[in-house]
């Protein structure tokens, strides 16, 4: 692990880092070496899905690192088409497979879509029999989560959701405090749509610190307390997003970041039919 990465402890006490990698949108021929360069970088956590189509790439990458396996934080995702209890069980034991794993460290429903509370009576099984350390959702709005929390034994240590400087969650992070759930970013760069990456108040706090834009966003993030997964396929800027540890933002430049928030998506709305027609229709071999 880098040795600045702090660890976050979630609900059941199990430790991950709370800065990691994600390999969402990255071709398959070329994760492997990506996910080889963010080890070599120094992250320890890794974060990949099913609907990626990039595990076993994932997974030579791990199995290439020589990195002992319990230095690593392995995260995948369950899609919309495998919910379902007898489903669920199948598919998971696809991605320990492709991933070329014993466990996981973290396995998560990746959409509030389908038969997901069989899904994670599945996941309860598997996590009670150590075949992975924590389970979570991703992508569920307060009112899913405290429902799923209502009706089941075991409560989510993750929430991965969209959490941006655009779209800050704060009353969702509040929320999920409440319920012992740790909030996750996804997208926290917003994939540069609003001109993030010129955005004047993220390129002036920057500069006081001698941080690029990227850096601030993630130690913004860190300091709330989010565990978050930036991407990148170059090994420059994969060294950049872990070096943010050696500064903090004030205060006041805590507010002016909170002050960019438009409390909208930028990219999806879970509670837009076409939305979800469209994300249930789409499979994942």
């Amino acid at each position: 692990m880098a040795p600045q990465n702090r660890l976050i402890t979630l609900n059941n006490g199990v430790q991950m880092p709370i800065l990691g990698f994600g390999v969402f949108q990255v071709p398959e021929d070329q994760t492997e070496q990506v996910v080889t360069d963010a080890l070599a970088a120094g992250y320890r956590s890794i974060d990949t899905a099913a609907s990626y189509g990039n595990e076993e790439a994932v997974g030579r990458a791990i199995k290439g690192s020589g990195i002992p396996r319990e230095e690593l934080f392995i995260t995948t995702k369950m899609w919309i088409q495998h919910t379902g209890e007898d489903t669920a069980k199948r598919e998971f034991d696809n991605s320990l497979r492709r991933l070329g794993l014993d466990y996981l460290d973290l396995y998560l429903i990746h959409q509030p879509l389908g038969d997901y509370y069989s899904s994670w009576r599945a996941m309860q099984k598997l996590y009670g029999e150590s075949l992975i350390k924590a389970i979570g959702v991703s992508n569920f709005y307060p009112d899913r989560l405290v429902d799923l929390i209502r009706h089941n034994d075991v409560t989510p240590a993750v929430n991965q959701i969209e959490t941006h400087p655009f779209f800050q969650r704060q009353a969702d992070q509040q929320l999920m405090r409440e319920h012992g759930v740790q909030i996750e970013s996804w997208g926290p760069f917003a994939e540069g749509r609003n001109d993030l990456f010129t955005n004047p108040v993220l390129a002036e706090i920057g500069s006081a610190h001698g941080k690029s834009v990227a850096q601030v966003v993630l130690r913004w993030l860190t300091q709330r307390d989010v565990v978050v997964i930036p991407k990148s396929v170059r090994p420059d800027r994969m060294a950049e997003n872990l070096d943010i540890f050696d500064f903090d933002l004030t205060d006041d430049e805590m507010t002016r970041v909170a002050a960019l928030d438009t409390g909208a998506t930028v990219f999806f709305d879970h509670h837009d039919p076409a939305m979800v027609e469209w994300l249930g229709g789409r499979r994942v071999d």
